[in-house]
C-alpha cells in the first residue's frame, strides 16, 4: 500500500505575494503618474511610503514561509521568492530615501552664498499639501556648510557676456529650462545729471546742427544681447526635474561682473517637501562642473 505525504501549506507565503505583488505595482503607479500624468510630489511620496509599508510586510511573509519550508516542508517557496522578487523595487526606493534622511541635514534649499543667497525672481508656489515647510533661516545655512563644504560659488577671468552665454548654454544641456531673466546694466542716473536739451525762445526754432547724422543699422539684438547690453549683474531662474523620479527643483544663477573677472553663484531649491535629500546640492554640484569645463581654462580662484 502507497504512503503519500500532505504537504502542509504556508499561507504567509501566499500572501506575501500578493501583498509584494500589490506594492510594485503601486509603486510603479506612483511613480508613472507622477512623471508622465501630473500626479503632484506630496501624493507620491505617500504612494512610496505605502508601497515601501506593504513591502516590508511581503517580506516578513515571505521569509516566514521560507522558514515553514525549511521547518516542516510547507509548500509556499516560490510564491515566497516571487513575493522577494516584488517587493525589491519599493525596498530599495526606500531604503535609498531612508538613508539619504539621515545622513545628510533636514533642509530642501541650498546656495553657493551663504550670507546673501540670489533672490528669487518669481518667488516658487506650491501647494505643500501635506508637507508644510518651514523658511529659511541661519542655521539651515550653517546645515548646509557643515554637509556641502565644497559648494561654493565660481570666479571666472572673462567678460560677462562670454560666462552668460555659457551659463546659458550648460542650463539648457542640464535639462535647466530658464523662465525668468533680469540684468541691471547701468545705475539710474540722477535727473539732474542727465543732459539739458536746449530750449527755443519764443518759439523760434533752435539752429539746425552742421552734420546730418546717416542712419546705421541697428545692432545685433537678440536676448543674450539685451541682456548684456543692460548688465553688469544679471540673474536667471529656471525649473528642472530629476530624471528618474521626475521631481521638481527650481534655480537660480547670479552672475557679477567685478572687475575684470565674472562671479557666479547658483541657489537650488526643491519644490515641495522640507527635505531635499541631498538632490538640491548634487543639481547645483554637476551644473557647476560642467559649466567648469566649459569655460575650462578661464576660471579663477
Amino acid at each position: 500500500m502507497a504512503i503519500r505525504f500532505d504537504r502542509p501549506v504556508s499561507s504567509a507565503a501566499r500572501f506575501s505575494r500578493r501583498f509584494g505583488a500589490f506594492a510594485l505595482v503601486l509603486c510603479l503607479a506612483g511613480l508613472v503618474g507622477h512623471r508622465f500624468v501630473g500626479l503632484a510630489t506630496p501624493y507620491l511620496v505617500l504612494v512610496l511610503l505605502v508601497s515601501a509599508g506593504l513591502a516590508l510586510l511581503a517580506t516578513f511573509l515571505a521569509f516566514t514561509g521560507l522558514r515553514s519550508l525549511w521547518l516542516t516542508g510547507a509548500e509556499g517557496g516560490q510564491d515566497a521568492m516571487k513575493a522577494l522578487i516584488f517587493a525589491a523595487l519599493p525596498l530599495v526606493l526606500g531604503g535609498l530615501a531612508l538613508e539619504r534622511y539621515f545622513a545628510l541635514p533636514a533642509i530642501y534649499d541650498v546656495s553657493t552664498d551663504l550670507v546673501s543667497e540670489p533672490e528669487w525672481l518669481k518667488p516658487p508656489k506650491a501647494d505643500q499639501i501635506w508637507l508644510p515647510r518651514p523658511d529659511i533661516t541661519a542655521d539651515d545655512r550653517e546645515k548646509q556648510l557643515e554637509a556641502y563644504p565644497e559648494l561654493t560659488g565660481r570666479r571666472y577671468d572673462g567678460a560677462i557676456d562670454r560666462v552668460l552665454e555659457a551659463v546659458k548654454k550648460v542650463a539648457k544641456q542640464s535639462g535647466i529650462r530658464i523662465t525668468h531673466a533680469e540684468g541691471d546694466s547701468e545705475p539710474s542716473r540722477d535727473p539732474e545729471d542727465k543732459p539739458v536739451k536746449p530750449q527755443a525762445e519764443d518759439g523760434a526754432v533752435a539752429d539746425a546742427p552742421e552734420a546730418v547724422p546717416v542712419p546705421t543699422p541697428r545692432p545685433y539684438d537678440d536676448d543674450v544681447a539685451q541682456l548684456i547690453r543692460r548688465a553688469n549683474g544679471v540673474t536667471l531662474q529656471g525649473e528642472t526635474r530629476t530624471l528618474v523620479l521626475g521631481l521638481r527643483f527650481d534655480v537660480i544663477i547670479r552672475l557679477r561682473e567685478e572687475a575684470e573677472t565674472t562671479f557666479v553663484d547658483v541657489r537650488v531649491a526643491s519644490r515641495y517637501g522640507p527635505y531635499d535629500l541631498g538632490f538640491s546640492a548634487d543639481i547645483a554640484e554637476n551644473y557647476l562642473k560642467a559649466l567648469d569645463s566649459e569655460l575650462l581654462g578661464i576660471a579663477g580662484s
